[in-house]
């Protein structure tokens, strides 16, 4: 009796080993693909069309990545009203055959932009619109650290032959004359030292304008996107024309 009690036992232990190696054998070998702060997949091709295939497009046109934080991701707004989604459809429209990539991140710093510039040469950009910065002054952070971060991202993006449009920034002033001024002047000094086309301020004309911003006073709207666009585009198209 006692016999056939061990034995019951033993065959039921070797069922549990094997539904739990089953069940451990089958759950993904990788983990999901990362999405940026409002849930979208990292590198989104604003190129693709409902049922549309991106391979040959892919193969068949030079990228521009957009490299940034929540304003470039979209932050608030449909997928297709962000800066990369609206820049794309204004290429398009005026002939030019190039896809944009969405590198944009919410919350992301120039710390944090450093260590994805791996990730966006896997792209292989020929044109990077680098917009970082914004959330090291808002958060306060040393000047020289920002610069620092924001040379080394332009050093690796050079070395790979990648040419560098630089969005420059502003701050409110409540932050301080010193601070507000030396963080605006990086920009320039960084486009100087490493002659790279600069965008005075990514948010002019959008900045401060309630009708142009969402209700944060921060991110802008659809309508602030294509303002922004318009900008880009106009500082953007000599660039195209030489790497056509």
């Amino acid at each position: 009796m006692r016999y056939s009690w061990i034995l019951a036992q033993l065959v039921l232990g070797v069922c549990l080993a094997v539904f739990y190696g089953c069940d451990r054998g089958s759950a993904p070998s990788s983990s999901p693909p990362p999405r940026d702060g409002f849930g979208q997949r990292l590198g989104t091709d604003v190129t693709a069309r409902p049922g549309r295939s991106t391979a040959s497009v892919s193969a068949e046109r030079l990228r521009i990545v957009a490299f940034g934080n929540s304003l470039t991701a979209g932050l608030g707004v449909a997928q297709e009203e962000s800066y990369p989604a609206q820049l794309q459809r204004k290429l398009e429209a005026a002939g030019y055959a190039y896809r944009v990539v969405n590198a944009g991140v919410s919350g992301e710093t120039t710390a944090g932009g450093l260590r994805r510039v791996g990730w966006a040469l896997n792209s292989k950009p020929s044109i990077v619109i680098l917009e970082l910065g914004g959330n090291d002054g808002l958060r306060g952070l040393g000047l020289p650290e920002t610069k620092a971060n924001l040379e080394q991202i332009i050093q690796q993006f050079q070395a790979a032959s990648v040419t560098v449009l630089l969005a420059g920034m502003k701050l409110p002033p409540n932050y301080g004359k010193d601070y507000t001024t030396g963080f605006e002047a990086l920009y320039r000094s960084l486009a100087q030292q490493y002659h790279l086309t600069l965008i005075p301020f990514f948010l002019e004309g959008v900045a401060g304008s309630a009708s142009l911003n969402q209700a944060d006073g921060i991110h802008p709207t659809e309508e602030g996107y294509r303002l922004i666009v318009e900008q880009v585009f106009t500082i953007l198209e000599p660039l195209l024309t030489r790497a056509r």
